[in-house]
């Protein structure tokens, strides 16, 4: 802490954070890099990368809920206003999302617990993920490098947090992420691998160490299925797929502000003077 005196009398003024440090609020998490906030690979790509099908994803996640709970959807119509029916029903999507998104992160978090040897109690609801992640465990034989390790890169101003690093019998390293999602491995997931990959450095005991130190050589994508099995699929983590990464992350950053950016405010009417 430094201090700093004016009229106002003495202020306390916090000291810069120099580092990354990872936030949650419960609900989420964000990263700050030397006392800035830098965005999240994760949320680069989801604002870089156009997604069509989560329009249709929304739109059938309402009419599912409308076609699965119609006594529901009519007590809200006889009891409600327009503007709350609307709003309740538009928010179904996001209730599915949000739910799959616990689920997951449950799901991680005992995979990682599982991949260092603990013994774990398992929800039923998530019983046959973490199954599946004990089989994977089992065939591949992963000794554990780091897990839930954030990194970041200074240069390309991102920070994110890894799943797995880990080593295989056959001496290869690999970075891995658990994906526990119905869909299985999206392209996408090339990207976000790359990116981590290909960070300055990550986190561990409160200290930066290089990414390069790890030796990582290939990626994985490790799908824990709901029927409790798994399908492991190498995804590219190159230097020209992490080119792809920076693309995309360049987009996500001018979408942000385009329109502060390239549009003007409301012109004025012209007055061009005496023309005759």
């Amino acid at each position: 802490m430094t201090t700093a005196t004016g009229r106002a009398g003495t202020v306390v003024v916090p000291a810069a954070r120099p580092g990354l440090h990872k936030h949650s609020n419960g609900r989420g998490h964000w990263y700050t890099l030397d006392d800035r906030k830098v965005p999240g690979v994760t949320t680069l790509i989801g604002d870089g990368i156009p997604k069509p099908a989560l329009i249709n994803w929304a739109a059938k996640s309402v009419a599912e809920y409308v076609a699965d709970n119609r006594h529901a959807v009519t007590q809200l119509w006889d009891t409600m206003p327009r503007a709350q029916v609307v709003a309740a029903l538009k928010g179904t999507p996001y209730a599915q999302r949000d739910e799959a998104g616990r689920r997951g992160t449950e799901i991680h978090r005992l995979a990682e617990r599982l991949a260092h040897g603990d013994e774990v109690e398992v929800p039923d609801e998530i019983a046959p993920q973490v199954d599946a992640a004990v089989r994977w465990l089992d065939d591949w034989q992963p000794r554990v490098l780091i897990s839930e390790a954030p990194v970041a890169s200074r240069q390309w101003w991102y920070a994110g947090t890894l799943d797995l690093v880990v080593e295989t019998p056959d001496g290869t390293r690999w970075i891995v992420d658990w994906k526990s999602g119905k869909s299985g491995i999206w392209g996408e997931a090339a990207l976000q691998l790359a990116a981590y990959a290909h960070a300055e450095f990550y986190l561990a005991d409160d200290a930066e160490h290089p990414m390069a130190d790890l030796r990582i050589t290939r990626g994985l994508g490790v799908h824990l299925r709901p029927d409790g099995t798994y399908a492991a699929h190498e995804v590219d983590i190159s230097a020209e797929t992490f080119t792809h990464f920076t693309r995309v992350a360049w987009l996500a950053r001018i979408n942000k502000d385009m329109k502060a950016r390239l549009v003007s405010e409301p012109m004025p009417t012209p007055t061009w003077g005496d023309t005759a």
